[in-house]
């Protein structure tokens, strides 16, 4: 009697595990979705930044706010555009050490769900020799 409790307990830990482990995989996942988005925009912003770079100091630039082109100097858009490179920069650090311990969680899930299913295989084998 008690090996069969102790098999559906095991098997309880088995499935919180393995829900835990497809949280972290949707985590994962969206992590990765973020990361395509600030690494696009990054290579955006570093294509305005060397059109900027190609313009002399007395050409116009514009500023797209609404539907409304607004003029803007040159030295301004080229120090927004280069704190927009190093926040982007920063938030693609800071994404790729969430990814990296999110990927090591799931390592972790996944020994921990090997452990359980090998346990729960020792526990029925047991059980078909008796």
């Amino acid at each position: 009697m008690s090996s069969s409790t102790a098999f559906r307990e095991l098997q309880r830990e088995l499935e919180t595990k393995a829900n835990d482990l497809s949280k972290l995989q949707k985590d994962i996942a969206k992590n990765h979705q973020v990361r395509k988005k600030y690494t696009i925009q990054l290579g955006e912003n570093e294509l305005v930044l060397k059109e900027l770079d190609l313009l002399k100091e007395d050409a116009n630039v514009y500023k797209l706010i609404g539907p409304v082109l607004v003029k803007q100097d040159l030295a301004e858009a080229n120090a927004n555009v280069r704190k927009r490179i190093e926040y982007i920069s920063a938030e693609l650090k800071r994404l790729d050490a969430t990814l990296q311990d999110l990927e090591e969680k799931q390592n972790s899930k996944k020994d921990m769900i090997f452990k359980l299913q090998q346990r729960i295989q020792s526990l029925q084998a047991g059980k078909g020799k008796a």
